[in-house]
């Protein structure tokens, strides 16, 4: 018997019984929906949270001083200074984009007609591009602000919003911090919120790190920003900067110089662990989808044993009977995947049509793994009640009610 009249007997048998096809069809339909909208939903989440990761700041090393054996107030001399960013500039100029720090104070502000401590941070002209900063109106600060000690000042949003209603009402206001009057010239906010786990809080004040050095009793820049060139060189400028800082300090003060490529790793293990529990999950559904092929196929050979009792009398063969069973029950899973791979792309591709904030991708692979996972759950599962079919004994089945 041809390929093609194996598939017409085999529609043929199918459309008999429409309600039973569609059904056993429709566990495959939600098995390969599920492979490629988990694969989606995995590669989609690992990208928004490693993207999200990146935007805090792209290829940083970071750090400060940690501990050291000398509790006395000598320690002073342990902090990482102005100087050893200078130092870090000049010794690793090939290699990195900028270097920055920030210095950290408090101020008592009135604010809603409550007194409130307001944390001011100060900083210069490479700390926006470091930390990758939104200005949401005016403007940063920039080399002249820091090298003439100008007093201007760059506000949270939320800071903004809680002082003067909104961003483009700040600009040009006179802001009071440590007694003296600052101009307020912009307002901004971190591109990826840190939800205040870095120097930066929702009512944060930015100025100049020459003017805020003379608020502050002792030097110390915590933390120190370094952002590399290249992605490949962070771990190897990590280990520079932190030599660097050690070199400009006594022996046994302890220097915690970190990067994001800890954090990224992490985010990728917790990603491809979810991927593969995603994975199980949809082999799962697959795997009883296959079994009710299975099911229904040994049904269906029992219903129709007269049917083949009398093929094989007229001249059927076994190996016939049993290209024509296997072939429903890959035509079943094959049609279904094919149903079920259409909509798993429709989805992504319909998110696309609403929103442009989350690329969605669609996985090749996904698609064709579904694909190949589908002939495969035909072939093993439509196996064993084709091979019974061509087992029959003729005369038996004949007789067969």
């Amino acid at each position: 018997m041809f390929i093609g009249e194996a598939l017409k007997f085999s529609v043929e048998a199918l459309r008999a019984n429409k309600v039973r096809t569609f059904l056993t069809a429709l566990g495959l339909v939600i098995g390969n929906a599920s492979v490629i909208l988990v694969v989606t939903i995995s590669i989609t989440g690992r990208d928004y949270i490693l993207d999200q990761i990146r935007a805090i700041g792209s290829n940083i090393v970071y750090g400060g001083y940690q501990a050291g054996s000398n509790a006395e107030a000598t320690a002073d001399a342990d902090f990482v200074k102005l100087a050893d960013i200078q130092a870090v500039r000049q010794q690793l100029a090939n290699r990195i984009v900028a270097a920055t720090g920030v210095m950290t104070s408090y101020d008592s502000m009135l604010i809603e007609g409550k007194e409130k401590d307001v944390k001011v941070i100060g900083s210069d002209e490479n700390y926006a591009s470091v930390r990758n900063l939104k200005l949401l109106a005016g403007r940063f600060m920039d080399s002249s602000d820091v090298a003439l000690r100008q007093k201007v000042a760059l506000l949270t949003e939320k800071l903004a919003k809680r002082l003067y209603g909104s961003q483009p009402s700040a600009i040009g206001q006179t802001i009071r911090i440590h007694q003296l009057e600052f101009t307020v010239v912009g307002t901004f906010k971190e591109r990826t919120e840190s939800f205040g786990l870095s120097e930066l809080s929702n009512e944060t004040i930015l100025i100049p790190i020459t003017v805020i050095r003379y608020f502050s009793p002792v030097e110390r820049i915590d933390p120190i920003y370094v952002q590399a060139k290249t992605s490949e060189d962070v771990e190897p400028l990590t280990q520079a900067v932190r030599q660097i800082i050690e070199s400009r300090h006594r022996p046994g003060a302890l220097y915690d110089i970190e990067n994001l490529s800890s954090i990224l790793d992490a985010a990728k293990k917790i990603a491809l662990v979810l991927s593969i529990v995603l994975m199980l999950v949809s082999a799962i559904a697959l795997v009883i989808s296959g079994i009710g092929i299975m099911n229904i196929m040994l049904v269906t050979v029992t219903e129709r044993t007269r049917e083949i009792g009398l093929r094989m009398a007229v001249g059927a063969s076994r190996r016939e009977i049993l290209d024509q069973f296997l072939t429903e029950a890959i035509l079943i899973s094959v049609t279904g995947g094919a149903v079920g791979i259409l909509i798993g792309i429709s989805v992504p591709l319909g998110i696309r049509l609403f929103t442009d904030d989350i690329r969605v991708p669609v996985s090749a692979l996904s698609v064709v793994v579904a694909f190949v996972v589908s002939v495969i759950v035909g072939v093993v599962f439509g196996i064993i009640p084709a091979n019974r079919a061509s087992h029959l004994n003729p005369t038996d089945a004949l007789r067969y009610e």
